[in-house]
């Protein structure tokens, strides 16, 4: 499913929906963070999904990471929520969600990385500093910022 997002657009089309979600940052010991080239929208991020009924929000991440890159990670803290209303998420089914995630820190526990071909083309290390040579959502790449300031002590409530 083809997703369009939308962050602080006046024109971003009516919100009908919000789902609970969750994106992991998982670094490898060279300190390089793990992303994801997404097939819905073509852009970089940190892997993660939504929450399914009956789960406890840190098995989403579990579930979710090894889902979309075949690695095995535990939760470690949350990074921060991320629920803005001018982050607008519009996918082809006419769904329109507002952003609703909560962002873990997740340590890589074993697994190889592999694309799921459904979700994920790639999944790729990758080094603070070539993150801008990639196309990352300004939400995401807060998210990322956050996740990599050593100095932050409290999770992002926003």
């Amino acid at each position: 499913m083809a997703r369009i997002d939308y962050f602080n657009d006046d024109n971003a089309p009516a919100i009908n929906n919000v789902v609970p979600s969750v994106t992991a940052a998982v670094r490898d010991n060279n300190g390089r963070i793990l992303l994801i080239h997404k097939i819905d929208n073509d852009l970089w991020a940190l892997p993660g999904g939504g929450h399914d009924p009956g789960e406890r929000i840190t098995d989403t991440v579990v579930r979710e990471v090894r889902e979309e890159t075949g690695l095995d990670v535990e939760v470690l803290r949350l990074v921060g929520t991320y629920t803005d209303p001018r982050h607008v998420m519009a996918y082809d089914d006419g769904e329109v969600r507002q952003q609703f995630s909560l962002c873990f820190e997740a340590r890589w526990l074993g697994g190889n990385p592999r694309e799921d071909g459904t979700e994920t083309k790639e999944v790729r290390w990758v080094s603070p500093a070539d993150l801008n040579e990639l196309n990352i959502h300004p939400s995401m790449r807060l998210r990322i910022n956050h996740a990599l300031d050593s100095e932050r002590t409290q999770p992002y409530l926003g």
